[in-house]
């Protein structure tokens, strides 16, 4: 084993598998001998597929397979060479300007760790030097706290960070007791609304949306994520319910002829032995 002293970050680096991948992504492209589906694609068209090997990766991670996470974060760097070969072709960016934006950006937003100054709040300096460098774009500035909350994040989520940025500037319940006043009073208005002769779907939609809204802000105050607790419950249901499959099935019961009373009994039955 050598003695040098020195750090891996000041010795040169090679990535050849990087430039294999964006070799490949290249060829797939091409407009001659290129993948006809991969030719098609545009920056909107791929979207949905980002999202989901966001999602792919998030599964293989909660399961703690670390191979699987491999696989699953290469599909979703796929995602981002793909873009970057859009970019190419439109003679907007490339993958080494993504890169190179992302890092200045990183150095920009850590001046504690690359410029050596003290900095008494974390999250204050890294939301004054976002608004600054959205000054620094030019055009009008959002100067709400709100301004760099994306609106395409999933709504759970978005629902938090909402919440979250309010509650820095004290816009929040002091504990968790009027939190839980707040969804009880938002599922009494569902329940009216359901009451209602006709019905108003519209007016149904936005009070569970409330409910939903002030149901995130109970699971922020009790220190839970909302996200990871539905993704758990939706885990748990899923088993559940495969097992009452699966049940019915050693008893030569379809799903389609066991009566609702038959279900809830079998689910009932696992719920107690789960």
């Amino acid at each position: 084993m050598s003695n040098d002293s020195t750090n891996n970050s000041d010795r040169p680096r090679s990535f050849p598998n990087v430039d294999r991948l964006l070799r490949v992504m290249e060829q797939l492209r091409d407009p001659q001998s290129g993948c006809p589906w991969d030719k098609q694609q545009t920056f909107e068209s791929i979207v949905p597929h980002t999202i989901e090997e966001a999602y792919e990766v998030a599964d293989a991670i909660e399961n703690g397979d670390m191979q699987d996470v491999k696989d699953e974060l290469g599909d979703l760097l796929f995602q981002i060479v793909f873009y970057a070969q859009l970019g190419v072709e439109q003679n907007h960016f490339d993958f080494e300007a993504i890169a190179g934006a992302v890092a200045d950006k990183l150095i920009r937003r850590h001046p504690h760790v690359f410029a050596n100054q003290a900095v008494d709040d974390l999250e204050l300096s890294w939301e004054a030097i976002k608004r600054q460098e959205r000054e620094e774009k030019g055009g009008l500035v959002d100067g709400s706290i709100l301004a760099n909350v994306p609106k395409g994040l999933p709504p759970i989520t978005r629902a938090h960070k909402l919440q979250t940025k309010c509650a820095k500037v004290g816009f929040d319940w002091p504990d968790v007791a009027p939190v839980l006043a707040k969804v009880e009073e938002e599922l009494d208005e569902v329940k009216a609304e359901l009451k209602t002769n006709p019905l108003d779907q519209n007016r149904i939609e936005e009070e569970i949306g409330d409910l939903l809204f002030a149901i995130v802000n109970l699971s922020r105050h009790a220190k839970v994520d909302a996200y990871s607790a539905l993704r758990k419950a939706n885990a748990k249901f899923e088993k559940r319910f495969r097992a009452v499959e699966n049940d019915l099935s050693e008893k030569n019961v379809s799903l389609q002829d066991a009566s609702l009373e038959e279900m809830e009994a079998v689910w009932q039955s696992i719920k107690q032995s789960s």
